[in-house]
């Protein structure tokens, strides 16, 4: 039985061929609309019993032998024992006298120095936040050693120099790498509860994320305010139901064998986060007694604070891994954007300018709204901030 092509009219042919393409993309791209597709409303159905029952916490539970990295490293599953200091300020949060509302780390890389510089100059200087403000900020950098071993000796030497310097630096001996992230976590826990326990509240950020300092810091004297004692927080941009990358090309690969589940637990985006005091103890004592073979830091904080009964809580103005929109009626909100560099200093006097925060009137009001609506749900700005927070 043969096809008489004649018969088939235009419109036939054009909806054939048609119907033959999208059916050759659907084939040849198959496996990244899995990933992106199906893997995400699997594990977001899944998260329910991550959330929920203990499996995932026993997988966890530190045991005597050792795994290893993707990278050949090996796992640290006794704590950061084995690691020691080669720069560090055990006094830091001793000076100024008054009580620390705030400890703020800054997970940096050893050769980031002009991103160090630009922090130092902005919003991470203490003596500025402090004169304007009237609240005790610690701002620390943390890192590890340089890992390439032919320029460790020459970027150490410009480290030591670096610290004399502004004495803010904390660095342990293991090597500074992506796979390393879940160490640098380890030790901003362990630094605060050894050095720093009685700050109120503990910020974890990326060396390019810009964090509007003014408005943090009155966030939180709102949070101690309403409460003798600001418990049980932890809040940034959450991430629900986010299913492990499998592709074996991918940085965020992580294999079957150290996470076999389709979600991870519930977690803020390691960009930028806050916890409570108590949150930051209870973290503590969970990478005390877990294992941190999930090399993606964010992820192994959601799995410490799961462990712990800690759950996160979102806040509208904490940026994912994306960059806020540039805009006066976002200023007076914002309190993190990520993705900056060069821009540092040019959005720290733009979003701390004394006329952004005049009283705008009901006409400015409803104008800064329909800005906000504008910007966060008409654009596509990803992993920033929600479409509901042009409406908080």
């Amino acid at each position: 039985m043969f096809m008489n092509f004649r018969r088939i009219h235009k419109f036939q042919c054009v909806q054939l061929l048609t119907t033959g393409l999208l059916l050759f993309v659907m084939i040849s791209c198959w496996e990244e609309l899995d990933h992106h597709v199906v893997s995400h409303v699997r594990s977001f159905t899944y998260r329910y019993l991550v959330n929920r029952y203990d499996f995932l916490n026993s997988s966890f539970t530190i045991t005597t032998s050792h795994g290893h990295r993707p990278d050949g490293s090996n796992s640290v599953d006794e704590g950061v024992e084995e690691y020691f200091y080669l720069i560090n300020h055990p006094g830091k949060c001793q000076r100024g006298g008054a009580g620390v509302l705030l400890l703020l780390f800054v997970k940096s890389s050893p050769e980031n120095i002009e991103q160090r510089q630009a922090i130092r100059a902005t919003w991470g200087n203490e003596s500025i936040i402090w004169s304007q403000l009237g609240e005790v900020v610690k701002v620390v950098f943390v890192l590890g050693m340089h890992p390439d071993v032919r320029h460790q000796t020459r970027v150490q030497a410009a480290l030591l120099v670096e610290d004399h310097t502004y004495e803010d630096l904390i660095q342990q001996n293991f090597a500074d790498t992506f796979h390393n992230l879940t160490l640098k976590l380890v030790m901003q826990f362990q630094w605060s509860q050894n050095y720093c326990p009685h700050a109120r509240f503990l910020m974890s950020a990326d060396d390019d994320i810009f964090v509007h300092v003014p408005n943090l810091v009155k966030y939180l004297q709102q949070l101690t305010s309403s409460q003798l004692v600001a418990k049980d927080l932890w809040f940034g941009h959450v991430h629900r139901g986010s299913p492990p990358v499998r592709h074996k090309h991918s940085k965020y690969h992580v294999p079957y064998e150290i996470y076999p589940w389709p979600s991870y637990p519930d977690y803020t985006a390691g960009a930028g986060y806050v916890v409570s005091a108590d949150v930051a103890a209870k973290i503590y004592r969970a990478t005390l007694i877990l294992n941190s073979s999930i090399y993606i830091d964010d992820v192994f904080m959601g799995i410490c604070a799961k462990a712990m009964g800690v759950s996160p809580q979102e806040h509208m103005y904490f940026s994912g891994e994306g960059k806020a929109p540039n805009h006066p009626c976002i200023y007076d909100r914002m309190m993190t954007s990520h993705g900056h560099g060069t821009d540092m200093h040019s959005l720290w006097q733009a979003a701390t300018n004394s006329t952004v925060y005049t009283s705008r009137g009901y006409v400015g009001k409803l104008y800064c709204t329909a800005v906000r609506i504008m910007l966060l749900c008409f654009l596509s700005l990803q992993n920033s901030y929600s479409c509901l927070a042009a409406f908080t």
